[in-house]
C-alpha cells in the first residue's frame, strides 16, 4: 500500500498538468485545428491507411490520445527574445542588479538560454495542423487521382468541412464514388526497332501489363523499369528508359483498357543532323584493369602489363596482384554481350574485397570494329592503403568488476599474398577492480583479462577441388581462418582458451547468405577451479545448509567455526571432501531431498569446472528481406545446425583408445559430443508515421549424446537481459520453474517470443511498449531436477511473461536504448499466484543497450 498513493498522486498530477494543456493556444482567431480525417467510399467510411496517406492534412501526433508534441510546440514563447528583454527591463534596476550578481556576459548567456529553450520546444514538438479550404481540397483531388491511377478513371470526390462544439476545432469528411473500374483488355507493341522487338517477345510472358487484370498506373511504371533492365541487360547499351512510352485506348471499349507498349529509336546526330538509330546488341570485345590507377597517375606511363583468360592487366608500377585474384573479382567477360547486370556484380565483388576504393568502369566503341558493336571496357582500381590501424578504449562495470578499463588494438594488412587477401591481428585486454577476486591482495587493479586474434580472409572458397558448380563467383564467396587466445586472472575460474575456426561464406542471392564453419574449434582451461564456490555462492550456501542440518553426521575436519559458534565448510577443502564423501555413502542421516540437492549441486561443479574441448562444425542458412537500414517493413530468418564430436569419436574408436569414466579423452580432455539447432525469426511492420510493430520467435535445443551427458557452458543457452527477457536480469530466469537460484543460470532447451510496438514520442526521442516470453529448460541431459526439466508440453506453462515500456533516442549512427521491464507472469512462484505477484516498480528490471533488441 506504501506505493498507492504515490501512483494516485502521479497520476492525478499528470491529468492535472496535460488539462492545463490549451491545444489551440496557437490557432489563430477565425481558423481551426484538425482534429480529424474521415474517408466515406460510396458512403462507407474506410480506414486503409494508403488512401488516408494521399490527403495533404493529417492531424496532430497523438500518444494516447494526447497531442503530446502539439502541446510541447504550444509551451514555447513566440518571441522569446522579446519577451526576455521586456522581463529583464521590466522593473527598475533590474538589469544592474542581475549584472551585479552574475556579470554582464552571463546575463547575456541567460537570455541565450531562454531562447534556446524555447527553440527546441519549437523544433522538438509539432504545430498546429490548420485546416485549410486549398489544401483540403487538394487532398480531394489527389484522392480522385489516387482512384483514376487504379482504374476508376469516372470516380467523383468531394468533402466538408465541420467546425465542432469545441472553440477553434473542426474535421474533416471526403466523400469518393469511384464508380465502375477498367481493365487491361489487349496489349499491343509498337517497337520500332528489330532487335528490341524481338527481345521483348522472348520475355514478354513477364510484362507487367496483364489483360484481365484491373488498370493500374504503377503497373505501367514498373513495366518501363523491367524492359529498360531487361534491354540493358540483353546488350542494349545506349537503351534509355525515357523511349518508352504507353497509349491506353478506352473510347467505347465498355470499360476496357487496351494498352499499347511504344519503343522508339534513339536520338544521335549523324554528321551534325539529329536522327534516330535502331538498336543494336552490343558486345563486349576486350576487357582493360588497372589495378594501380589513382588520378596523380593518370598521365603516367604504364611499365608493367599481362594477360589473363583475355583480360588485359596495365599497372603504373610493378603489378602487385596475382592476375587470378582481380579476374576473379569481374564479372564482365571479354566476349560476352553488354549486361548492366555484370557491371553491378563487378562493382559489389570488388567493394567487397575491401582491397580497392570504390572502382570506376568506363566503355567505350572499340576503334577496331567498323560496324560500332563492340565496347571496350576500361576497369580502374585505386588501391586502398596496405596497412590500417585501429585502437580501442572503454570504461566499464559490471556485477564482475567495480570498475574495468579495457584496451585493444588492430593491425589490418591487405594483399596479404598478393592474392587480395585481407590479415587482420588484433589484440586486447583490460584491466580491473573485482568485487570479490579469486586473489585479492589489496591491489585496486587485481583482475586482468587479456588476448589475441588473427582472421585472414580469401576472396574464394578454399578447397582441395573446384566448387565453381555448386558456388560460383557471383554468390560472393569468401574463405576465412581464424586464430584466438585469451585469459583470465582473478576472474572466476580463471580460463584460458583457444579457438580455430574455418568459415566459409556465400550469398545465393541478394537477401539470402550461408554461412559454414568446416572446422570450429574450441578448448577451454579452468585454472582455479578451487575457486569454484567462492565464485558460485549460492551453490555454496545450499550445500552448506545440507552439511550443517541437525541430522547430517560428517567429519569435522570439513568444517571451520565461526565467532557465533555455527559451523561453516571449509572451501574449497571440505566442500569438496564432503561432496565426494556424499557421493561414496561417507555421510550419515541424508535424506532424499538432501541428497538430491547435493546431487545437482555436484553434477552443476563437474561440468562448469571441467576443461572443455568442443569440435565443431555448424552451417546456418540466413534470410534477410531487409532492403535497407531504413526498412522496417521486412522479414529474417536465421536457421542455426551444428554437430560436435563425431569426428573425435570415430577417430577414437579406430585408435581404440581407453575410455576413462566411460568416455574418451583427447589431450588428456573429454570431448563434447552434441547436436545444436537455433531457429530465430524476426518480423517488422511498418504502420506508418514512424509506428513499428515487431515480433521475435526463437527456439533452440542441443541435445548431448555419446561422448558427453551434457552441453559445455559457452553452447548452453540463458535467458533474461537488455536482448532477451527484459523482465529478468541475464541469467537470472530459469531454468524452468527452479527460480534461478544459481548465480549464471544456463541450460540446454530454450524457447524466447517477443511483440514489441514502437512509436515516436517526438523529435528522435522514441519509446514503445513491449511483451517478452520464455525459459530455458533441461532436456535430455544429467540434470534431474523436475523443476529444471522439460519433460512434456505441461512444461510449458513454466514460460515466463514480462513486459513493460521503454524509451530510445536516435542518434543517427546508434540508438541508445533504455527499457523497464515487469514481471507479469514468474513461474518461479506458487502455481496460482504466478500472475502481477511482483508487478511494481521496486521489483522491475531496469535495462540499458545499443540499438533494438531485435
Amino acid at each position: 500500500m506504501k506505493y498507492s498513493g504515490a501512483k494516485i498522486s502521479l497520476i492525478l498530477l499528470t491529468l492535472l498538468l496535460l488539462s492545463s494543456c490549451n491545444a489551440v493556444k496557437r490557432v489563430p482567431a477565425e481558423e481551426h485545428l484538425l482534429t480529424d480525417n474521415t474517408i466515406f467510399v460510396n458512403s462507407e467510411k474506410i480506414s486503409e491507411k494508403r488512401i488516408y496517406a494521399q490527403l495533404y492534412q493529417e492531424p496532430n501526433t497523438r500518444f494516447l490520445g494526447m497531442p503530446l508534441q502539439l502541446f510541447l510546440y504550444n509551451q514555447a514563447k513566440p518571441n522569446p527574445d522579446s519577451i526576455f528583454q521586456h522581463w529583464l527591463h521590466k522593473k527598475p534596476n533590474r538589469e544592474e542588479r542581475l549584472i551585479d550578481l552574475l556579470s554582464e556576459k552571463q546575463v547575456v548567456r541567460l537570455g541565450n538560454i531562454y531562447v534556446n529553450i524555447n527553440e527546441w520546444l519549437k523544433e522538438t514538438g509539432e504545430a498546429p495542423v490548420i485546416v485549410k479550404e486549398e489544401l483540403t481540397k487538394k487532398s480531394a483531388d489527389r484522392l480522385k487521382a489516387w482512384y483514376w491511377n487504379n482504374g476508376w478513371f469516372n470516380a467523383e470526390t468531394g468533402y466538408e468541412i465541420i467546425p465542432k462544439k469545441k472553440k477553434k476545432r473542426a474535421e474533416v469528411n471526403y466523400f469518393v464514388q469511384p464508380k465502375k473500374p477498367y481493365f487491361i483488355d489487349s496489349v499491343s507493341t509498337r517497337i520500332a526497332s528489330i532487335v528490341a522487338d524481338s527481345i521483348y517477345n522472348v520475355h514478354s510472358p513477364n510484362s507487367a501489363i496483364v489483360p484481365g487484370k484491373q488498370y493500374k498506373t504503377q503497373d505501367f511504371g514498373a513495366e518501363r523499369e523491367r524492359l529498360t533492365t531487361l534491354f540493358r541487360n540483353n546488350g542494349l547499351f545506349h537503351f534509355e528508359q525515357e523511349y518508352i512510352s504507353f497509349e491506353a485506348d478506352t473510347i467505347n471499349t465498355g470499360h476496357k483498357v487496351n494498352a499499347a507498349v511504344i519503343i522508339q529509336n534513339r536520338q544521335a546526330t549523324v554528321d551534325g543532323t539529329p536522327t534516330r538509330i535502331p538498336y543494336k546488341v552490343h558486345k563486349i570485345s576486350r576487357v582493360n584493369v588497372f589495378p594501380d590507377y589513382s588520378f596523380e597517375n593518370r598521365d603516367e606511363p604504364v611499365i608493367d602489363t599481362t594477360s589473363v583468360d583475355d583480360y588485359h592487366l596495365y599497372s603504373f608500377d610493378n603489378l602487385r596482384y596475382r592476375p587470378k585474384a582481380l579476374t576473379n573479382a569481374i564479372f564482365i567477360s571479354p566476349g560476352s554481350i553488354y549486361s548492366d547486370a555484370d557491371r553491378t556484380l563487378t562493382y559489389n565483388r570488388i567493394n567487397q574485397l575491401r582491397i580497392f576504393k570504390y572502382p570506376n568502369i568506363q566503355y567505350m566503341t572499340d576503334p577496331a570494329d567498323s560496324t560500332g558493336t563492340d565496347l571496350i571496357a576500361n576497369i580502374f582500381l585505386t588501391p586502398r592503403p596496405k596497412y590500417s590501424l585501429g585502437f580501442e578504449f572503454d570504461v566499464s562495470q559490471s556485477n564482475i568488476q567495480k570498475v574495468g578499463i579495457g584496451f585493444g588494438g588492430s593491425l589490418l594488412i591487405r594483399n596479404v599474398f598478393r592474392g587480395a587477401e585481407i590479415l587482420e591481428i588484433s589484440a586486447r585486454g583490460s584491466i580491473g577492480s573485482s568485487k570479490d577476486a579469486a586473489n585479492d591482495e589489496d591491489k585496486f587493479f587485481d583482475i586482468t583479462e587479456a588476448g589475441i586474434d588473427l582472421d585472414l580472409s580469401l576472396p574464394r572458397i578454399f578447397f582441395p577441388v573446384s566448387t565453381e558448380k555448386f558456388i560460383p563467383k557471383y554468390m560472393y564467396p569468401f574463405t576465412t581462418f581464424s586464430l584466438g587466445a585469451s585469459t583470465q586472472t582473478n576472474i572466476g575460474l580463471d580460463k584460458q582458451s583457444l579457438t580455430a575456426i574455418m568459415n566459409y561464406r556465400w550469398l545465393p542471392s541478394d537477401d539470402l547468405t550461408h554461412l559454414l564453419d568446416l572446422i570450429n574449434i574450441q578448448y577451454i582451461r579452468n585454472l582455479n577451479t578451487d575457486n569454484y564456490f567462492n565464485v558460485y555462492r549460492n551453490s555454496y550456501q545450499e550445500l552448506n545448509e545440507v552439511a550443517t542440518a541437525e541430522n547430517i553426521v560428517a567429519n569435522d575436519e570439513y568444517f571451520l567455526t565461526n565467532e557465533d559458534g555455527s559451523r561453516s565448510l571449509i572451501i574449497p577443502g571440505g566442500a569438496n571432501a564432503f561432496l565426494r564423501a556424499t557421493r561414496l555413502g561417507e555421510i550419515q542421516g541424508l535424506n532424499r531431498v538432501q541428497q538430491q540437492v547435493v546431487n545437482d549441486i555436484r553434477e552443476r561443479k563437474n561440468r562448469l569446472t571441467e576443461d572443455n574441448l568442443i569440435f565443431a562444425s555448424n552451417f546456418s542458412y540466413i534470410l534477410n528481406k531487409k532492403e535497407n537500414i531504413y526498412d522496417e517493413d521486412f522479414s529474417r530468418l536465421r536457421v542455426k545446425l551444428e554437430a560436435a564430436g563425431n569426428l573425435l569419436s570415430a577417430v577414437s574408436k579406430l585408435a581404440n583408445l581407453e575410455k576413462t569414466n566411460d568416455r574418451y579423452r583427447i589431450f588428456g580432455v573429454n570431448f563434447s559430443q552434441y547436436v545444436k539447432t537455433e531457429i530465430d525469426y524476426i518480423k517488422h511492420w511498418d504502420l506508418g508515421n514512424e509506428n513499428v510493430f515487431a515480433i521475435r520467435t526463437f527456439g533452440g535445443i542441443a541435445i548431448p549424446y555419446g561422448n558427453s551427458n551434457s552441453i559445455p557452458f559457452i553452447r548452453s543457452f540463458f535467458a533474461g537481459g537488455p536482448n532477451d527477457n527484459r523482465a529478468w536480469q541475464p541469467y537470472d530466469l530459469g531454468p524452468g520453474s527452479s527460480g534461478g537460484r544459481n548465480e549464471f543460470n544456463e541450460a540446454n532447451m530454450k524457447i524466447a517470443l517477443s511483440a514489441e510496438y514502437r512509436y515516436n514520442l517526438f523529435g528522435d526521442l522514441n519509446s514503445a511498449l513491449f511483451i517478452d516470453a520464455g525459459n530455458i529448460w533441461n532436456v535430455l541431459d544429467v540434470v534431474e531436477e523436475e523443476a529444471s526439466t522439460f519433460n512434456s508440453f505441461a512444461d510449458l506453462k513454466d514460460i515466463a511473461v514480462g513486459s513493460g515500456f521503454g524509451l530510445r533516442y536516435d542518434f543517427d549512427f546508434f540508438v541508445l536504448r533504455f527499457d523497464i521491464g515487469f514481471k507479469t507472469y514468474d513461474p518461479a512462484q506458487e502455481p496460482g499466484n504466478r500472475w502481477f505477484r511482483d508487478y511494481n516498480l521496486a521489483n522491475a528490471v531496469f535495462n540499458v543497450g545499443i540499438n533494438y533488441p531485435f
